[in-house]
């Protein structure tokens, strides 16, 4: 029986009712360092070959066109065909690192580039469809653009990191706390923020209800919005 689905991620999470006795599992890695070059192997079931494994390494971790907007994508060489999504990417010590979900491909085939969802990302998305039935996430309401080098020297800053809020939406969440067009947003709870991405990803980890603590950058001054 289906349990919850999370469209953003790409992941299910199935109900067994009778497992057999002795079922043989396999677990998600607890936050593996893993490095481009890493070798991985995918299992599945490519057109119905079941149990088919193919090898290979880790191309890339996130990077241009490689992140969702909730997740890094792990990309890997190992040929991953139609029937291999949803299977297992393990690396050589037999911890789940991903999950495979898609290929990119100009024909169809495999041509060496496959992306997996990271095994944090698959863990926390199973673990909320498991307690709630569905995944909840933390929404602030802006439309964001990250620091380039004009903007850089713009504001003086020394580092092009944070997220510079281009439009904030009436009515959200970040309206109501005084969030204004123009603001710089350098860090959440604290954590320094890299880009726009980060800020998405730490946003959308927060429950709905929670109050934030935003620090920003408004003419020139550094400034604490709290939002909920």
């Amino acid at each position: 029986t289906l349990v919850g689905a999370d469209p953003l991620t790409d992941l299910a999470v199935l109900k067994v009712e009778e497992p057999p006795k002795g079922q043989a599992f396999v677990q998600f890695a607890e936050d593996v360092n893993l490095r481009v070059g890493d070798w991985v192997v995918a299992v599945g079931n490519p057109f119905g070959l079941g149990g088919s494994v193919t090898s290979g390494i880790v191309s890339a971790i996130g990077g241009e066109s490689r992140q969702g907007t909730f997740l890094d994508f792990i990309q890997i060489d190992a040929p991953i065909h139609r029937g291999n999504s949803g299977g297992p990417t393990f690396d050589l010590k037999g911890r789940v690192v991903g999950v495979n979900t898609a290929i990119y491909s100009p024909n169809g085939g495999s041509v060496g580039i496959g992306f997996a969802i990271p095994a944090k990302t698959a863990k926390e998305t199973v673990a909320s469809l498991i307690k709630n039935g569905s995944v909840t996430r933390g929404w602030l309401g802006v439309s964001i653009q990250p620091v380039d080098d004009d903007i850089k020297a713009a504001l003086k800053l020394k580092e092009a990191k944070g997220a510079l809020v281009a439009e904030v939406i009436p009515g959200t969440p970040a309206a109501k706390a005084g969030l204004t067009d123009g603001d710089l947003i350098q860090k959440l709870n604290g954590r320094e923020l890299s880009d726009p991405r980060d800020l998405t990803r730490s946003i959308s980890a927060l429950p709905p209800g929670e109050k934030a603590r935003l620090t920003v950058l408004r003419n020139g001054a550094e400034k604490i919005v709290t939002v909920t």
